[in-house]
């Protein structure tokens, strides 16, 4: 109910605004930018989700060979004491428990592609759970909230592309981007559990985060005394590596099992363009009322309103031009992107709004996309 309000809202307020610069400025043009809009946002969501097919036929192809392998199952039982406490209502050796072991891995080790396909796997199962056909299960939020909180532990594409801007230090926005993802998550994940009336205060949950930041900390001052082709090289080599690892480790499972591994990965491939179909709704819907909102100029207006605001309460405005990125985030992940690398041309990447820009879109989780897709 509350994404249908958003929607709406987005669609009521691009309208409101076109129509008043259409009466009081004579400006013909807004209707027509709206309505370009609409065919650019419908063939934007058919070509997200075209680009998505083949990346879930993949993943969910791998995801059934390591299932049937027991590698996803064992990965579960290692973290099962947290999951177990996060989700009372998943039963421990349930499909999900794998499903989102691998989702949340994916997430922190900066591996998007890999992380979207496993976390539609794991929505798919938890529904299997959810006596309710259009009301989600408080597992199904609980997993919902923590992929949007954004967390992640080194976010190894944006340090590469500050390396690349020729930034002194790329890694320099290591400890901002965690405990902005951190604390959101920590958070987000608080209040759910109060709301879902989980104990918090658990030596399985509490030990493993003392474990994460204390690996925090073992990183930054790996990544510190790198320099920045170092840097680079590094990030881009991880990424690569531990994609492939895993791809290797589930048919080296699978084999080792005497499995057919090749039926196996159609099986579950078959699985994901099903999927991947299923969201071509979805996405149409949320990027056709983003596309109204920034059509119109409502969102150049609202970070004028900011602006003047700060100004007007005698705050710093030079977090301003950062704003872009910050409000696109929860929208759009590629079109955050895009407006970072803008900014980062502009001011440059060792600016205040370099490192803001790149702080934010490392640290933070397109919400809405998020929503829409799960």
């Amino acid at each position: 109910m509350a994404l249908s309000r958003i929607w709406s809202l987005l669609f009521l307020v691009s309208f409101a605004l076109a129509l008043f610069k259409w009466l009081f400025r004579a400006d013909d043009a807004i209707f027509e930018s709206m309505a370009l809009s609409m065919v650019s946002s419908a063939k934007a969501g058919f070509e997200i989700s075209l680009g998505l097919t083949g990346v879930m036929t993949v993943w969910l192809g791998l995801m059934q060979i390591g299932e049937r392998a027991g590698l996803i199952a064992a990965f579960a039982r290692l973290l099962s004491p947290v999951m177990r406490r996060l989700f009372p209502s998943v039963p421990a050796g349930h499909p999900a428990m794998g499903a989102m072991v691998m989702n949340f891995s994916a997430n922190m080790l900066g591996l998007d592609s890999a992380a979207t396909p496993l976390g539609l796997q794991a929505m798919t199962e938890l529904q299997t759970l959810n006596a309710s056909e259009d009301t989600a299960s408080d597992a199904q939020l609980m997993f919902t909230i923590i992929n949007s909180a954004g967390l992640t532990l080194i976010p190894v594409s944006v340090m590469a592309i500050r390396a690349q801007q020729g930034a002194a230090n790329p890694a320099d926005i290591f400890i901002p981007a965690m405990l902005g993802t951190l604390v959101s998550a920590t958070v987000a994940v608080l209040v759910v559990m109060w709301l879902q009336k989980i104990r918090f205060w658990q030596a399985a949950l509490v030990l493993p985060l003392v474990a994460f930041f204390g690996l925090l900390g073992f990183g930054f001052v790996w990544l510190s005394h790198l320099g920045t082709a170092a840097i680079s090289h590094y990030s881009q080599f991880a990424g690569s590596f531990l994609v492939v690892l895993v791809v290797m480790a589930f048919i080296a499972a699978g084999l080792w099992r005497k499995l057919n591994v090749y039926e196996v990965f159609i099986d579950g491939a078959k699985q994901g363009f099903d999927v991947a179909i299923k969201i071509i709704p979805y996405l149409v819907a949320m990027l056709l009322a983003i596309g109204f909102f920034r059509s119109s100029g409502a969102l150049g207006y609202v970070l004028k309103a900011i602006e003047l605001l700060a100004g007007y309460l005698g705050m710093d405005t030079a977090f301003v031009p950062a704003l872009p990125t910050a409000l696109m985030k929860p929208l759009s992940g590629s079109g955050a992107r895009g407006l970072m690398m803008d900014t980062l041309t502009t001011y440059g990447p060792d600016s205040f709004v370099g490192k803001l820009v790149c702080t934010v879109q490392g640290s933070t989780e397109t919400t809405f996309y998020i929503l829409a897709l799960y």
